[in-house]
C-alpha cells in the first residue's frame, strides 16, 4: 500500500486567521465589477437600438450616436472662425463604424471585466471549483498573478487600439495635439505590455532552471 505523503490540515492562530481571511473584503469589488459590467451591458444595448433606427432613418437616434461618438458634420466659417457645423442629415458610412468600433470597445472592455472578476477571485479570493465544468475558460486552468496581469496588459493594448483607430476615423474633430498624445499613450501601452511579458517570461525561466532539491 502507498504511504499518504499529504500533509495534515494545520489550524491557524487566531492572527493568521484573521489576515487570511481579510481576502474576503476583496469580494464586494468584484461584485461591484458586476454591476459595472450590467451597466455595460445596458449600454451597449442603448447604442445598438440608436443605431437600428437611425438606420431607418429615426433623426432624434441619429443626433444621439452623433453627441455619443463626438462627430461632427462639416463646418460653417464666417470670417475666418467656426460658428457652427451642418447638421447631418443621414446616416453615413464614417459614423457607423465610429458607432460599431464603440460598440466593440464596449464588448472588450467587458472581457476586460471577466477577466479581472473571475481570474481575480480565483488567484486572490477562494476557488470556483470549475474544473470538468463545459464552460470552464480555457485561460482560468493554468491563470496567476502573472498570467493574469500580461492577459489585461493584453486587453488594455486591444482596447487602446479601438481608441486610436476611432479617433483617426474621426480625425477632423480633434486637435493635432489630442491626435499626438492619443498615439504617444498607447505606444506606451505597448511597451509597458513588452516589458511585463519579458519579465514574466525571465522570471518563469529562472524559477525552471533552479535544480530540484
Amino acid at each position: 500500500m502507498a504511504n499518504d505523503t499529504s500533509l495534515p490540515a494545520r489550524s491557524l492562530g487566531p492572527l493568521p486567521r484573521l489576515i487570511f481571511a481579510s481576502r474576503w473584503l476583496q469580494l464586494p469589488l468584484y461584485l461591484g465589477l458586476i454591476l459595472a459590467q450590467a451597466v455595460y451591458v445596458f449600454h451597449f444595448w442603448v447604442e445598438l437600438v440608436h443605431l437600428i433606427e437611425a438606420a431607418f432613418g429615426d433623426v432624434g437616434a441619429l443626433n444621439k450616436l452623433i453627441t455619443s461618438i463626438g462627430y461632427k458634420g462639416e463646418a460653417i466659417v464666417e470670417a475666418g472662425k467656426v460658428i457652427g457645423y451642418k447638421p447631418i442629415p443621414v446616416l453615413n458610412e464614417t459614423i457607423i463604424m465610429l458607432v460599431v468600433l464603440a460598440l466593440i470597445d464596449v464588448v472588450m472592455i467587458s472581457n476586460l471585466l471577466i477577466m479581472v472578476i473571475v481570474g481575480g477571485y480565483e488567484t486572490f479570493v477562494s476557488r470556483l471549483n470549475l474544473e470538468g465544468h463545459p464552460d470552464q475558460p480555457e485561460w482560468l486552468s493554468h491563470v496567476n498573478a502573472s498570467v493574469l496581469k500580461v492577459k489585461l496588459a493584453t486587453a488594455i493594448i486591444g482596447i487602446s487600439s479601438i481608441h486610436l483607430l476611432k479617433t483617426f476615423i474621426n480625425a477632423g474633430n480633434y486637435e493635432e495635439k489630442v491626435l499626438i498624445w492619443q498615439t504617444v499613450i498607447h505606444v506606451a501601452f505597448l511597451f509597458s505590455a513588452l516589458a511585463i511579458a519579458l519579465s514574466d517570461r525571465i522570471m518563469t525561466a529562472t524559477a525552471a532552471a533552479k535544480p530540484a532539491h
